[in-house]
């Protein structure tokens, strides 16, 4: 790696903010020897161009040995950043490349088979005419011998060992808070009727701990080796055998991998088994003296530092990790297991002005499972009187889960304002937030799990509402072993990590201005526990908290474009009269008032086929 290139590798025809200091830091702490650069940057300071500038700093081909790696990884863990480097001119030379299902086959009769099912994969010996120009193939060709590689993180783990996508000499990981969680993710075994083809088939016992789980998974990765060898013996495979022999390959990894792991005893990595209950008459009773059998498992690695190593830290020189919240720098390495020590800490100046990014108290109570009953209806009043506030402004509602969604869809409708309210479900989340996006009327929006990868710039959107503090459920195995460790700073960090995460939706340049709405009590709590993980930035913001002075609860205002009572609204959307930080006034008593009682049409979301990765990594029942 040549640190020094990192201003010519630059791709912007000029600098914004205070990226040219970036740079400059990034590049000493590399020149340093660090071997590892965390890059704290946040919300609007360009840090696709900042890892763009990094990439370009790795050795290139002609700089070393044959034998010495080359070239760089870009890697994140959201698709839609994918999507936005991709359609990034400025990004043009990093060369994307997808898995397989994302690519469809050429051939006349196969045009709409995705790649990983087409006849290359189905049939013995398929000699493919056009594979030189299999989408496919193409972009993994040009991907691999291209200078910088883009992947998202599950493909970038997905091919660790490939002999296509070898070590590269510099490794950029994009939104990187959250690798720890997401290495937890992909690493996690699930056992189930969803997962296993043959599960019907299968006698699954009551397992009363891991040791019993190991030897569960080595007699089931034995069943499906001999379930795939099956269907290798075939000359030709329908498209559903071809996912089953897919999923019989990964599975028979996943259970090698965590046997391999938990009988390692130089690994760190802690496993967890839960069990679900077994369904009554979901399969035939046992004979007597049989065993008791059990339901679907779940196998979950806690820190899997060794999973990380395989899959990420063996495939570069020199790795930057790009964040606006990697929030404590010590309990990240060592949830992704580096030495704190060895590992550099860039903080880049945020340059949003803190006037431009408000937040407000608007809380009404807790939004835990036992108060929810009685705060969310304050929630949705309030909902209505901010609609009132900002009559010609989009807004987004962060629900949280989407029980939280449709009881404030069904609330928000039944005080008569349901024409100015959208929501999505699970499988149409994108293609109804993209509808929402694109309209020119000031509807809001009820989403679930938005709070990343989602860029609201200017009037997309003006205003925003935290309905819940986003704590991880309790009831998770790994969340509950690491509480009864104690480890509280690492749960209030995460809520405050997915907070601050929000907050940046809606204000995306320096001048652009969007206001955030706290409507959980829960919320100024996690303020005061995780004051000491805060970056400046943000305490800033959190130290200017007030209480805004919103009209009466008037829902037909809400719709007829006149905000009574406000005496007008600042660009930040803050109103006037605002009281000082506090509870002390403002908060709604519960109940219905009259309304239509059926939801608008407008409400309805769309269908899409690629749903956002977020629907898949996250909880959204509780």
């Amino acid at each position: 790696m040549n640190p020094e290139r990192i201003f010519e590798e630059f791709p912007a025809p000029s600098y914004r903010g205070t990226q040219q200091q970036a740079l400059r830091d990034i590049r000493d702490a590399f020149a340093a020897g660090n071997d590892v650069v965390l890059v704290r940057a946040p919300t609007g300071s360009g840090k696709s161009l900042l890892a763009r500038a990094v990439a370009g700093c790795a050795r290139r081909a002609d700089e070393g040995d044959p034998s010495d790696a080359t070239g760089a990884y870009y890697t994140t863990p959201q698709v839609s950043q994918l999507d936005d480097v991709a359609a990034d001119d400025l990004l043009a030379d990093l060369n994307v490349i997808r898995g397989k299902s994302n690519y469809t086959c050429i051939l006349p009769e196969e045009r709409d088979t995705p790649v990983n099912q087409a006849p290359c994969v189905r049939e013995r010996g398929y000699d493919c005419s056009v594979k030189h120009r299999c989408p496919y193939f193409s972009d993994r060709a040009i991907a691999s011998n291209r200078e910088i590689a883009a992947m998202t993180l599950a493909y970038f783990m997905q091919t660790a060992g490939s002999e296509v996508f070898r070590k590269r000499d510099v490794v950029v990981v994009d939104e990187a808070h959250g690798l720890a969680e997401w290495a937890e993710m992909y690493a996690t075994i699930q056992l189930g009727p969803r997962t296993v083809p043959f599960w019907d088939d299968l006698r699954v016992p009551e397992i009363d701990g891991i040791e019993r789980a190991v030897r569960y998974a080595e007699n089931l990765a034995g069943t499906c080796e001999r379930r795939k060898d099956e269907l290798l013996a075939q000359d030709s495979l329908s498209p559903g055998e071809v996912r089953e022999r897919d999923r019989l390959q990964e599975l028979i990894g996943e259970l090698e991998w965590f046997v391999s792991d938990y009988r390692d005893p130089q690994s760190p990595t802690t496993w967890l088994v839960d069990q679900s209950e077994l369904r009554s008459g979901s399969r035939d009773t046992d004979d007597e003296g049989d065993e008791p059998q059990g339901g679907p498992l779940t196998i979950k690695p806690m820190n899997p530092e060794k999973y990380l190593q395989h899959t990420v830290w063996d495939r570069g020189n020199k790795f930057a990790l790009l964040s606006a919240t990697i929030l404590n720098k010590a309990a990240f390495c060592r949830q992704v297991g580096l030495d704190p020590d060895d590992v550099a800490l860039v903080d880049v100046e945020h340059t949003f002005p803190v006037e431009n990014r408000p937040l407000y108290d608007v809380t009404q109570g807790k939004m835990t499972y036992e108060e929810r009953d009685e705060t969310t209806p304050k929630i949705a009043r309030t909902i209505v009187r901010l609609m009132q506030h900002h009559p010609d402004e989009k807004g987004l509602v962060h629900a949280h889960s989407y029980d939280i969604q449709e009881r404030l869809a069904d609330l928000l409708s039944d005080f008569g304002v349901g024409d100015r309210i959208r929501l999505h479900d699970r499988d149409g989340r994108d293609a109804a937030l993209e509808e929402w996006k694109a309209s020119d009327d000031p509807d809001v929006f009820l989403s679930v799990k938005m709070e990343e990868a989602l860029d609201l710039k200017g009037d997309l959107c003006r205003w925003q509402v935290l309905c819940k503090a986003p704590f991880l459920n309790t009831g998770d195995s790994r969340v509950a072993h690491r509480l009864e460790e104690g480890q509280w700073a690492w749960y209030y960090r995460t809520a405050l990590r997915t907070v601050i995460q929000g907050c940046g939706r809606v204000v995306r340049a320096p001048d652009d201005y969007g206001a955030t709405y706290l409507a959980d009590s829960s919320l100024v709590d996690l303020f005061d526990r995780a004051k000491t993980d805060m970056p400046d930035w943000f305490e800033a913001q959190v130290d200017r908290m007030e209480r805004p002075d919103l009209p009466a609860f008037e829902p037909r205002s809400a719709l007829d474009g006149t905000a009574s009572g406000t005496g007008g609204r600042s660009r930040s959307g803050s109103g006037t009269g605002a009281t000082s930080r506090g509870r002390a006034d403002g908060a709604d008593s519960g109940g219905r008032d009259g309304g239509s009682s059926s939801r608008s049409s407008r409400s309805g979301s769309g269908r899409s086929s690629r749903s956002s990765p977020l629907a898949d990594v996250w909880d959204t029942d509780e």
